[in-house]
């Protein structure tokens, strides 16, 4: 498969405006950036999601923050572990 070929034609035909083209990829680069951060937060804690730890250090919730992107401000959910580590 080409790169071309990733994106059909057919699925880009839904966005009209220049605004409606920003939006998506501004919700893909959010949502793309959130689940880096819990990937990232799987790798230092050595288990995945939903997996049992015996481990006294596990996830604790997210936490909101603020990022400034090439589309704009955006508000992202950033994964926490219990000793802030």
């Amino acid at each position: 498969m080409k790169k071309d070929d990733l994106i059909s034609d057919d699925f880009l035909k839904q966005f009209k405006t220049h605004e409606e083209l920003t939006g998506f990829l501004k919700q893909i680069q959010k949502r793309g950036i959130e689940k880096m951060l819990e990937g990232e937060l799987d790798s230092h804690l050595d288990y995945d999601k939903y997996q049992k730890s015996t481990d006294a250090n596990v996830r604790n919730g997210h936490t909101k923050k603020k990022i400034k992107t090439s589309f704009g401000e955006s508000e992202i959910a950033v994964p926490r572990d219990r000793e802030a580590s």
